[in-house]
């Protein structure tokens, strides 16, 4: 998937996705590296059955994949999908940016006078 191939229902399902504050914690716990839902649920009052459904939401996101290490399933965090996205936020960061720049050498350019009081011009 390209930055160009992004559509409109991979951006919805990844940022629903991540909407979600255990989904978001789950993900910040696999930049570390992988881990079991046993280990992901460690944190959280929540069941592992429902660490389990957090994870497979972020896994139809695409942010999250799940290999078979003989008895175990780690989770994987999927870079590639959170750089794509932040390469799609970037693009609106970016121009944003650069239109407030424009905007600062306008201002910058234009000299704005203070009022004076009447007691100033008297004397």
């Amino acid at each position: 998937m390209t930055l160009d191939s992004l559509t409109d229902e991979h951006l919805d399902r990844a940022f629903m996705a991540l909407a979600d504050p255990v989904r978001r914690a789950i993900v910040a716990r696999l930049s570390r590296g992988p881990a079991t839902v046993n280990e992901l649920a460690e944190p959280f009052a929540i069941t592992k059955q429902a660490v389990s459904k957090h994870i497979a939401v972020l896994e139809q996101a695409g942010l999250v994949s799940r290999s078979r290490d003989a008895q175990r399933r780690p989770a994987t965090l999927v870079p590639e999908v959170l750089e794509k996205l932040t390469a799609w936020i970037d693009t609106y960061r970016l121009t944003t940016e650069s239109r407030f720049r424009r905007l600062d050498d306008v201002l910058a350019g234009t000299h704005v006078s203070t009022p004076t009081h009447r007691k100033d011009q008297e004397k």
